[in-house]
């Protein structure tokens, strides 16, 4: 059997059943090596466990087995279970709203220009989509790996249960893919579709275009996840929906997390390489004769799309679970268990419906509002849409909580308790996107403090400017999320020990049930962005405006007399709407990735200390252990902010070096498609190398520090989870304010082309990665490592038990060295290298664009993998 399974794996990993995208030498090379330290170490486990048996072996949450739901009525006799399948029939209408309404963009009229840009988008966001795809499918082999040896060696399940385990994480995997590749072609149509509406000089379809294309990808982002997790609950025997429901989580988080890291990368990439050539040769925002234009627009979806598509689904699917599994842990009474999943899954239900209301009644008011408008404010209808569908969901909430758990616990007014507590978390994510806007608005007061900086000090006061907006921003939602959180526990401590263990982690992992209960509604107005973004790209990259006779074909063809300056105008204001509306969703998914960890990680202490009755105490400072591991949580934050950060800065280099040497300002309307391509492929090519060895490091710290101890993995989880919310909104709301600084610049002041504008360029170039590589990415790796460090601490405390306690510290190390190899690479085999010069340039000497490809040295040969431009 331990044959089969060293066999199995190593043949899947290094004999090339799944490729990298690219097939680079190098890159090959790093996955082999990945494997080979992996899997030797994985058969020695699997041998060690073979030969003790399967003393102490338990399963964990995968062994955990549902209720008999059948077992509940609600409202004097409905059963559960029938609600429940209600739940299944919304999520159908959810997935068809959001079908329905991709098929009614697509119809829409566009002018052939704009449709061949978007399409060109399109088609090199599905290359990129592909390849991630691949790269996918090679990261699963070491999650599939560490499945069965614990779950078929160690734990000692029959191969169906553990092929059941592994089907799942490859369906969570696929949710998170599938979602990211329909938020793209949608968003693809709608881009078009804006621009081409903006010609008529009215600001209501330039605004409707994108919010319907957000709902779509909302509602069907929501609906499948629900819908995914209803068929586990009541289409599945119960004696395995744990494991389902587990390795369900584990694959979401592996697709968010590999598809946020490589999105942020990507476009991030595009942007700054895309950007500098505005302040080098003096060129408009969207130029058509630059060549990193087009990868810029794959990478507004790649990042801003793909990433919070696949981060969204894998955070509503991941708090479900968790949610579940504290109900299966910590509430005794099977019939109380029952209830409350029933009531969990109805309300999740109940809320999208509340989410379709609010969309359908804001819409109608915004129509009557704005038909016959000149100007509008973009930004509020937006938020008048999230206020109206947190007021409506509590409403919901309230209603559903009574129907469903009135009758459970009459006397101690449980119904309304957890009402509340869910209710704080609806309400955050209407509180937190306001105090987002105070730092990130074009209206705000410190954004115009960043552009007045700028205008006496240039890019470096308005860099400073921008850090004091991210710092301050970390304070005052630090203290919302404090409060709101602080207000659910106060009421958990009103009776809810009666019922359950630990009711305040109960009540956390309600808060961000909460905050995901207006789920379509918060993708929405984040996919709202790369829309208004693209849209205006597209204008700029069909150059309609400048064909002779457009102005007479679009009246005759289109029954349009185009209005060129107001749609330009229109674009760029709604782009600003984007860009703030964009900031707003950021914290909302990264506090609920922190709040839900903190019901995650209680299901690892409930196993560690049995149910809360021994080794309490190994949970405090005295234990250095866990202090120890408080101290390590942070460190690796930092590293990974770096690391992130380095791959941009890399891919950067490379992508405005090439563009440098190939852009053609003389003579030429645009850019060739092979040099956009081209330049695309470096974004892929560096994002991907970028992710590989950022995964692959978080991977195996999470190995190494499970096996290290199991209280100091516990003070690491909360470490990464507590310094990472900080460094996320610090870093995403400072890069907010930069983008939005930019934006003001250029539409309310329009000076493009000034050195303000260039001082403002800088810094949104700094921001880039801050706010839309970073911050965001490090929502899906705490998640991540929660979860599949459910499985490495189980398999650390399965091999103690049985006598291996030597044997887990050397794996310990050998883990721990693999990891730093990849930390170290992450710098040395991704710097830009040793051959750039430092000395000032000659001002009467050559151009610093010919400055040389930088020199192979110790950076792993990364020019031989990457040659680009005409140095390479």
């Amino acid at each position: 059997m331990n044959d089969d399974v060293r066999t199995g794996t190593t043949s899947s990993s290094t004999r090339g059943a799944v490729r990298p995208p690219g097939a680079v030498g190098r890159r090959r090379r790093v996955g082999a090596a990945a494997a080979a330290a992996l899997l030797p170490a994985l058969a020695g486990c699997a041998s060690a466990s073979a030969s003790a048996g399967d003393a102490g072996a338990h399963g964990g949450e995968a062994a955990l087995v549902l209720p008999d739901l059948g077992a509940v009525t609600v409202l004097g006799g409905v059963p559960g279970r029938l609600l429940l399948g209600i739940g299944m029939l919304v999520c159908v209408l959810g997935l068809g709203f959001g079908v329905v309404t991709a098929a009614r963009l697509r119809r829409l009229p566009v002018h052939r220009s704009m449709r061949e840009v978007s399409e060109l988008i399109y088609a090199t966001c599905r290359t990129y989509l592909v390849q991630q795809g691949r790269f996918l499918l090679l990261l699963w082999v070491f999650i599939a790996a560490v499945i069965v040896v614990y779950y078929r060696v160690l734990v000692g399940f029959g191969w169906g249960r553990v092929a059941t385990i592994i089907g799942f994480s490859l369906l969570g995997m696929a949710g998170s893919y599938a979602v990211a590749w329909f938020g793209i072609r949608v968003n693809t149509f709608a881009n078009s579709r804006t621009a081409f509406a903006s010609l008529r000089g009215r600001p209501l379809p330039v605004h409707r275009i994108p919010l319907q294309s957000g709902m779509s990808i909302g509602m069907v982002l929501i609906s499948l996840e629900l819908l995914l997790m209803l068929v586990i609950l009541l289409l599945l025997p119960a004696d395995v929906a744990g494991a389902c429901f587990i390795g369900f989580a584990v694959g979401e988080s592996l697709g968010a997390s590999a598809l946020r890291i490589a999105g942020g990368i990507f476009t991030k990439i595009a942007d700054i390489g895309s950007d500098l050539m505005k302040i080098v040769f003096k060129i408009k925002e969207d130029d058509a004769r630059n060549p990193g234009v087009i990868a810029d627009c794959t990478g507004d979806n790649a990042g801003d799309s793909v990433g919070p598509s696949a981060d969204g689904f894998e955070t509503y699917g991941v708090t479900g679970v968790a949610l579940v599994t504290f109900v299966l842990l910590a509430v005794d009474d099977p019939l109380t268990q029952a209830t409350l999943l029933v009531w969990l899954f109805v309300l999740r239900a109940v809320m999208v419906i509340a989410s379709g209301v609010s969309y359908v009644a804001n819409d109608a008011w915004t129509r009557a509002r704005y038909a016959a408008a000149d100007r509008m404010d973009f930004e509020r209808p937006l938020t008048t849409l999230v206020w109206l569908t947190s007021l409506v969901s509590i409403g919901f909430t309230y209603l559903t909580t009574w129907a469903v758990l009135g009758r459970l616990d009459p006397a101690g007014g449980l119904w309304w308790k957890v009402a509340s507590i869910v209710s704080c978390g609806t309400l955050a994510g209407a509180v937190i996107p306001e105090v987002v806007k105070v730092f990130t608005s074009t209206s705000s007061r410190h954004v115009r403090e960043v552009v007045a900086s700028s205008r006496e000090g240039g890019a470096s006061l308005n860099i400073l400017s921008g850090l004091v907006a991210g710092n301050f921003s970390a304070y005052w939602l630090g203290m919302t999320v404090v409060g709101l959180m602080g207000g659910a526990y106060l009421i958990s401590e009103q009776g809810l020990d009666q019922v359950m263990l630990a009711p305040a982690v109960f009540a956390f992992g309600l808060v961000a049930f909460g905050f995901l209960g207006m789920g379509p509604v918060t993708i929405a107005v984040d996919s709202y962005g790369p829309v208004t973004d693209n849209a205006q790209s597209v204008y700029e990259l069909s150059l309609l405006e400048q064909e002779p006779g457009a102005a007479d074909e679009l009246r005759r063809e289109h029954g349009v007399d185009p209005q060129w300056e107001p749609a330009k105008r229109m674009l760029e204001e709604n782009d600003g709407a984007g860009n703030t509306f964009k900031a707003t969703a950021k914290p909302v998914l990264i506090g609920t990735a922190v709040v839900g960890a903190t019901t995650m990680i209680f299901s690892i202490i409930m196993s560690l200390t049995d149910g809360l009755t021994t080794g309490l105490a190994n949970l405090s400072l005295l234990h250095p252990p866990f202090l120890l591991g408080l101290v390590t949580g942070g460190a690796v934050v930092y590293w990974f902010t770096g690391a992130s950060i380095q791959a941009v800065t890399t891919g950067a280099y490379r992508a405005v070096e090439f563009i440098r040497g190939t852009i053609r300002l003389d003579g030429s309307t645009r850019a060739s498609e092979a040099d956009s391509r081209r330049v695309v492929e470096i974004c892929t090519q560096y994002a991907q190398r970028g992710m590989l060895t950022i995964f692959l490091a978080i991977f195996f710290a999470t190995l190494a520090f499970a096996f290290v101890e199991p209280f100091f993995f516990i003070g690491y989880l909360v470490s990464i989870a507590v310094v990472g919310l900080y460094q996320a909104i610090f870093m995403a709301n400072a890069g907010g304010a930069w983008d939005n600084a930019k934006k003001i610049v250029e539409v309310d002041l329009a000076a493009k082309g000034t050195p303000l504008h260039d001082a403002t360029i800088v810094g949104d170039t700094v921001g880039d990665p801050y706010k839309d590589t970073s911050s965001v990415a490090l929502n899906p790796v705490i998640k991540f490592t929660t979860l599949f460090g459910l499985l490495a601490v189980e398999l650390a405390v399965s091999l103690t038990a049985q006598g291996h306690g030597t044997l887990v510290h050397v794996l310990a190390a050998v883990f721990f060295v693999v990891s730093a190899a990849f930390v170290h690479r992450s710098f040395a085999g991704m710097r830009i290298g040793s051959g750039v010069p430092v000395a000032a340039p000659d001002p009467d000497g050559p151009d610093d664009s010919a400055v040389p490809h930088p020199a192979s040295g110790d950076h792993d040969a990364l020019d031989d993998e990457v040659p680009v431009g005409a140095g390479s």
